[in-house]
């Protein structure tokens, strides 16, 4: 999966963007780390249930000249794409993906369109 300046994942409600405003500090202060070939990565388990270890892995990529980025959502060993949007199904692990995303788009990381 290429970097682009903007993602919409698959049924979700909003397409998100690359705030014109990033700086690479703000990313480290919202826990990106920065990998070996100098993008910024940002992983986190969303779980139904804290600390279950039972949930889908989210991993945010951007790349080291924040022109783009990633959003992948995995099942647990990370191999597998997983859609948590669909219809009637994973209400709370949506909602703590929107809060994810609503607190990066807060700190001006990224921002969104309906």
């Amino acid at each position: 999966m290429a970097f682009e300046k903007s993602v919409t994942l698959k049924d979700c409600d909003f397409t998100y963007e690359i705030s014109p405003s990033i700086k690479k500090y703000t990313l480290r202060d919202n826990t990106f780390e920065q990998t070996a070939v100098g993008n910024f990565q940002l992983t986190r388990m969303l779980e139904e249930v804290p600390n279950s270890n039972q949930g889908f892995f989210l991993k945010i990529i951007l790349n080291k000249d924040l022109s783009g980025f990633k959003i992948n959502i995995t099942d647990k060993s990370g191999l597998k794409l997983v859609n948590i949007f669909k219809e009637g199904s994973n209400k709370v692990i949506q909602e703590k993906f929107y809060f994810l995303m609503d607190s990066l788009v807060d700190r001006d990381i990224f921002t969104k369109k309906a």
